[in-house]
């Protein structure tokens, strides 16, 4: 059987072995963060390269009737399915404002 090689030219190489071994973990941990970093850029850059889109512009009317419709599904979102019908049917018949206030009593109710 051959001896180790010992001494100082041994123990240099064994240096080295361990060294390379610690730089190889660290070198695995960072694969992951760099893909993750990868993608990011990309994306970025997929981003960029698209046109903007243009601001959407809400008139005064336009505004008004989606906050009211916002806050008519918030209350209904509050009621029991017969309580929902019941409102559905006054919203049909007398109006949005006046289904908003018959939902928002059978919420507090």
């Amino acid at each position: 059987m051959p001896k180790r090689a010992g001494g100082p030219v041994g123990n240099q190489v064994q240096l080295i072995r361990v060294t390379l071994r610690l730089l190889e973990r660290q070198l695995r941990g960072l694969v992951p963060v760099l893909a993750q970093a990868t993608k990011a850029t990309v994306a970025q850059a997929v981003a960029a390269a698209r046109p903007p889109r243009p601001k959407l512009k809400l008139s005064p009317e336009r505004r008004r009737a989606l906050k009211l419709q916002g806050s008519y599904l918030g209350y209904m979102r509050q009621l029991k399915p017969a309580q929902k019908a019941k409102v559905k049917a006054v919203k049909a018949k007398k109006g949005m404002r006046v289904a908003i206030a018959m939902a928002r009593k059978l919420a507090k109710a």
